[in-house]
């Protein structure tokens, strides 16, 4: 019997037209004998649809929603059913509308890829694709994933953040500290945001203040990190969770500088460069930088506890050195393109992922959730103090 397999996409945030994207690609490669697909939409004020014109890039461009209804979730436990909204069937009566076996989540960015919908997953006890909380979170959180990283003893580049609040409330302070701790140029970067929404580069004074306004727009944490000069980025995924992982192809991003704009990673990225691909696939590099790079993005991806399929990212720079730029625990088109060379294709890698995603779930069925302690007889209240 085929599994409903929900493909949620969208999402509130800056990525949301890219997660749609990756959101249509899953639904059109995956395996049709093997699953039934029930797309799931979340619009940018976070209403939730389902329904065949989801399939249909157009009613995208034309936000035409006609063929499609507005549903909710449930966080009750082992609750896996679609409703209606309340407003439509009635506040004690729910419709159901839909039913779905396992999550495949798409969205790229804050409030899907950062944890926060895994949480709901997580109480729904429904299984789903990827990191759980805690990886998607600390993966997306560009602070605490360096900070991790540098506990692992990982190579990385030397970085320092601050508030949003400090900034407005003692701007010199949070200057003449940056300027003290790190040498120009720098990047700075929202240190939630993907998809280089947000990020700037300062060569003096004057271009790192306005490269902070610019990301204090997008989060309240502004992580600055030293640029290394004339650097090569070096992409490489893994999949697979705990001790069992395997790395995909290296690839080489073209004709970009100093980082890689939105319009590089999204809109250009099909486009010619120069005679060739907008990507190099495999990287032109040598076999000793290659598995180092792949050795560093499998110990990247347990540092988190990662679980599915990630993309790290690195920098190369132009003696060699290696240094872990980020991990994306839901890279854009799932990063398929980087398996294909490996002789998988991306019907295969959906399959795999969701096949990962269900083990997961039985190892987790594993723990204990309950423990009969007969604590209530140990203890009384109504004016006394309780006692153990």
């Amino acid at each position: 019997m085929k599994k409903n397999v929900g493909v949620v996409f969208g999402g509130r945030s800056v990525e949301h037209e890219v997660s749609i994207i990756t959101g249509l690609q899953i639904m059109e490669n995956i395996d049709k004998d093997k699953y039934d697909v029930v797309p799931i939409y979340i619009n940018k004020e976070g209403k939730w649809f389902t329904g065949n014109g989801l399939f249909d890039f157009e009613n995208f461009k034309h936000n035409n929603f006609e063929d499609t209804e507005e549903i909710m979730v449930s966080p009750r436990h082992n609750d896996f059913n679609l409703y209606a909204i309340p407003n439509k069937s009635g506040l004690f009566r729910k419709k159901i509308v839909g039913k779905v076996d396992i999550i495949f989540p798409a969205i790229h960015g804050t409030n899907g890829e950062d944890g926060t919908i895994q949480g709901l997953f997580e109480l729904m006890n429904i299984p789903y694709v990827g990191s759980n909380v805690l990886a998607s979170s600390v993966g997306m959180d560009k602070i605490l994933m360096k900070d991790i990283f540098k506990s692992n003893n990982l190579p990385i580049v030397d970085y320092i953040w601050f508030y949003r609040s400090k900034w407005i409330e003692n701007r010199e302070e949070v200057l003449e500290e940056i300027e003290n701790k790190l040498k120009y140029p720098l990047f700075i970067k929202p240190a939630n945001l993907g998809s280089s929404v947000g990020i700037s580069k300062a060569i003096d004074r004057n271009s790192l203040i306005n490269g902070v306004e610019i990301a204090i727009r997008y989060d309240r944490k502004i992580i600055i990190e030293k640029a290394i000069e004339n650097p090569r980025e070096i992409n490489c995924a893994v999949m697979g969770y705990d001790e069992n992982l395997k790395t995909s192809l290296c690839e080489e991003p073209l004709g970009w500088q100093e980082f890689l704009s939105y319009e590089d990673k999204y809109v250009n990225s099909n486009a010619k460069y120069g005679g060739g691909e907008r990507r190099r696939i495999p990287a032109d590099i040598e076999d000793e930088i290659r598995k180092e790079i792949e050795t560093i993005a499998k110990k990247s991806f347990k540092a988190i506890d990662g679980r599915g399929n990630a993309r790290i990212d690195f920098l190369l720079d132009q003696k060699n050195k290696i240094y872990v730029n980020e991990i994306n625990t839901m890279p854009g088109s799932i990063a398929y393109y980087l398996w294909e060379g490996k002789g998988i294709s991306f019907k295969q890698l959906i399959n795999e992922m969701i096949d990962i995603a269900l083990k997961v779930y039985d190892e987790k069925e594993k723990n204990m959730y309950s423990y009969d302690a007969d604590l209530f007889n140990k203890i009384h209240f109504g004016g006394k103090t309780g006692k153990m």
